[in-house]
């Protein structure tokens, strides 16, 4: 099956992990996703998952998942293995791609699973699309552009969604400052590689 290339169909997801590197022995904790398709949520994953060993206080501190919540969830392997089949066929966004793409790639390793779709990063968007906010954090671009939400971060599935919905604040932004409506993701990536001071010579002679 192709991939979708409209970068309104997508799945936008969040990690929650152990640390910081996936190369040392950090694991993921918990996985939130939706799928977006014209605007819309269409569906939606969420799984705590239970790494093997007890998570430290920072990070159940940071992340409100404690050792307690982790306790009984299904292990790594379990959901990974469900998540594999949720983003088969799909391309997918995260703020701060490369780190939830290093822990994804991870994950699926250990279970020797692959995903056929690419990456694009709503944070590298924001940088080139949004330029006058103050800071390109999630939580600050959710006030910065006022979307809606319940005040919840650094929890998967509460991230995703708030990413999702920055995602489409983008998308306007592309039609509303150069006309251009419905990209294919690859040209979302391409904007997301490109140098600022070379954006709106890009945009510009797309959307001509």
């Amino acid at each position: 099956m192709p991939i979708a290339t409209s970068a309104n169909s997508i799945i936008v997801l969040d990690f929650e992990t152990t640390g910081l590197s996936a190369n040392q022995g950090d694991r993921a904790i918990e996985i939130g996703a939706v799928k977006l398709q014209g605007g819309i949520i269409v569906d939606r994953f969420h799984s705590l998952m239970n790494p093997g060993f007890r998570i430290n206080r920072f990070i159940e501190d940071f992340t409100g998942i404690s050792n307690n919540m982790l306790k009984d969830a299904p292990d790594c392997k379990t959901v990974m293995n469900q998540f594999a089949d949720f983003i088969q066929n799909s391309n997918l966004v995260a703020h701060n791609a490369s780190f939830d793409q290093r822990f994804l790639d991870a994950e699926l390793t250990h279970i020797q699973r692959r995903y056929n779709g690419s990456f694009a990063c709503s944070l590298l968007l924001s940088r080139r699309l949004t330029q006058d906010a103050p800071s390109h954090k999630l939580g600050e671009l959710v006030r910065y552009h006022q979307i809606k939400n319940d005040g919840i971060f650094h929890r998967a599935l509460a991230d995703a969604e708030a990413t999702a919905s920055l995602w489409l604040v983008l998308l306007d932004s592309l039609q509303h400052d150069y006309g251009i409506t419905n990209p294919d993701f690859s040209l979302m990536k391409k904007i997301a590689k490109t140098p600022k001071a070379s954006i709106g010579k890009l945009l510009k002679t797309i959307a001509i």
